[in-house]
């Protein structure tokens, strides 16, 4: 007896499929190496180094050794003017992470100039900052309050010339390769390292600036 059963065909289901086709039928290979999952590890360990640098700078904060105080070095309304470079760039860039989502190549790339600019801007005013006082006088070894000083807001400082760098390289990259995954993927990794910058320097100004002169 012949079995005359249809037999419904079977579907497979393929999730996360590498291969990737887009429209017109071309492959997109996208490679997830777990580089997001990297990189907030990486975060966490900066987490850890700026903690360290806040906790020895409230240990020895206060140690002029006959030396000057905070009220007698920092002028507030430099510090604000840098501050709001630092968080202007964090605003800009959040502009630029809108026109990435909207695949605007030209936005993208705009609004990330400008805020190289304001991270430029930041980087010029500290090292100003920096300058007035050796000319003072006030360098890291002329007390304990100037050592913990230099190594917190300097090591601050380092990391947004990094990401200033880190900047540069991205808009070469867009400009060659445009707003691939991967390049995405990028615009995010430094989007999370700049606004972590922004938090620390909210930090570094509450504790170094406003507490060193105000009280």
């Amino acid at each position: 007896m012949t079995d005359t059963t249809v037999k419904e065909p079977v579907e497979f289901f393929v999730l996360d499929d590498p291969h990737h086709h887009d429209g017109d039928g071309h492959e997109e290979h996208h490679h997830e190496t777990g580089t997001m999952l990297g990189f907030w590890i990486y975060l966490m360990s900066d987490c850890l180094i700026f903690g360290i640098l806040f906790a020895t700078y409230a240990v020895l904060g206060q140690n002029y050794a006959a030396g000057p105080a905070p009220s007698d070095l920092f002028e507030l309304d430099m510090i604000l003017i840098s501050t709001f470079m630092l968080l202007f760039s964090s605003i800009t860039y959040g502009f630029a992470v809108l026109r990435m989502d909207h695949n605007d190549l030209k936005g993208t790339v705009l609004w990330l100039m400008i805020t190289g600019g304001f991270g430029l801007a930041f980087l010029y005013l500290e090292y100003a900052e920096f300058s007035h006082l050796i000319h003072l006088g006030a360098t890291p070894q002329a007390s304990a309050f100037l050592s913990s000083f230099f190594f917190l807001v300097g090591t601050h400082g380092m990391h947004v010339l990094g990401g200033s760098i880190w900047l540069v390289v991205l808009l070469i990259q867009l400009s060659q390769r445009g707003l691939t995954h991967e390049n995405k993927r990028r615009v995010m990794c430094l989007s999370l390292f700049w606004h972590f910058l922004d938090l620390i320097w909210i930090g570094v100004f509450s504790l170094v600036y406003l507490t060193g002169v105000l009280l």
